[in-house]
């Protein structure tokens, strides 16, 4: 199945800043300045909005961003404000992410220690298998219940892809694939939405509040600023947290290929095993920064002045690119597909948040 351009499938991504499809259908085209400028004014006018309303109301921002622009999405099918809208979700996300490795050291990710991160694997497993669960119980089969659990349990639509490319088309049409993605994105900016209140509600810590958030929010923009919409400190240890199940991509990928083996006979499929495994879960560039920033500031001492203008920087530019794929969202293709396809990416989401909220209050001080 082809997705065009006028197809809501065309926008479906994650706050990773991976618009998949735009990406790769459109590359050889150049996109204007001014063809850019319309929808980036509107995304900054609305999130200004949004800050305005978290200063006035000590509503966090992040949030704001969000429902403002569920709230607003139908400017998005304006044609001068598309292009926009996309770019911001896509580049200003990246660029956010690479100044937080500003705020994390090694020494930050060695303080998470064995027992919490023995934990992070037990959600992440325990999550992949109730995804599979959830496939087995809605008639979906096991190809859906793998896809959904492993977005899940790892890094929303990004790993999605991955995995997609092990599956093959012809296990998992593309339209549920599509739909996964959507599910995805929709189950994590429901849960940007509550647990930090939930975070709150619990009286956790810091430290137990940005581990919750870190290990059980699917994407990992909301899972930063969910952590930020607590705290600063909340946010520092979500961000570690967070990074490190990203990390787990390519093993987890890698071992579900050697689970599966070969994707059958669809040529994309084919194509697909036929590129090099490195190539298949190689992590995207701006977590290879990110990282490469994390290693600069645990060798160099990153000046406090600097550390601070790049985390009110990079709050902003997440905020910016939240805002803007809510508005981007296309919410009417879950009402056209029934509630089944989205079985196994909601039973991941809550074996995530009860597994992860166990670990929490019994390894995180």
């Amino acid at each position: 199945m082809k997705i065009r351009k006028h197809d809501p499938a065309f926008y479906a991504g994650d706050l990773f800043g991976e618009f998949y499809e735009s990406e790769r259908l459109d590359t050889s085209s150049r996109i204007s300045l001014s063809a850019l400028l319309p929808g980036m004014a509107v995304c900054v006018i609305v999130s200004c909005a949004a800050l305005w309303l978290a200063q006035q109301y000590g509503f966090p921002a992040i949030l704001a961003g969000l429902l403002l622009g569920l709230a607003l999405h139908f400017l998005s099918d304006h044609p001068a404000v598309g292009e926009g809208l996309d770019f911001v979700s896509r580049h200003f996300l990246r660029i956010g992410i690479v100044l937080l490795g500003l705020q994390v050291s090694l020494d930050q990710i060695a303080q998470i220690g064995w027992a919490p991160f023995a934990g992070l694997i037990a959600i992440m497993a325990a999550t992949f298998f109730a995804g599979l669960l959830g496939a087995r119980v809605a008639g979906q089969g096991r190809y859906a219940g793998v896809l959904a659990g492993g977005a899940t349990a790892i890094c929303g639509a990004s790993a999605a892809l991955a995995l997609y490319g092990v599956v093959g088309r012809d296990r998992l049409d593309q339209a549920r694939f599509t739909l996964t993605l959507v599910g995805v994105a929709l189950a994590s900016a429901f849960a940007l939405t509550v647990y930090p209140p939930i975070a709150g509600v619990l009286d956790l810590t810091d430290n137990q509040a940005g581990y919750l958030i870190g290990s059980s929010i699917h994407d990992v923009a909301q899972a930063i600023g969910g952590g930020y919409a607590v705290s600063d400190a909340a946010g520092g240890q979500a961000t570690v947290i967070k990074l490190a199940r990203v990390a787990l991509l390519a093993p987890v990928v890698a071992l579900v290929a050697l689970w599966l083996g070969q994707s059958g006979g669809s040529d994309e499929g084919n194509a697909a095993h036929a590129k090099p495994i490195w190539r298949r879960i190689a992590v995207p560039w701006f977590i290879a920064v990110f990282l490469a920033l994390v290693v600069l500031g645990s060798v160099i001492a990153v000046p406090a002045i600097v550390a601070e203008r790049g985390l009110e920087m990079s709050k902003f530019l997440l905020l910016l690119a939240v805002t803007a794929t809510a508005m981007r969202s296309k919410l009417s293709v879950l009402l056209e597909a029934g509630w089944r396809p989205l079985v196994p990416v909601f039973a991941a989401t809550l074996a995530s948040f009860a597994v992860a909220l166990l670990v929490t209050v019994t390894l995180i001080e």
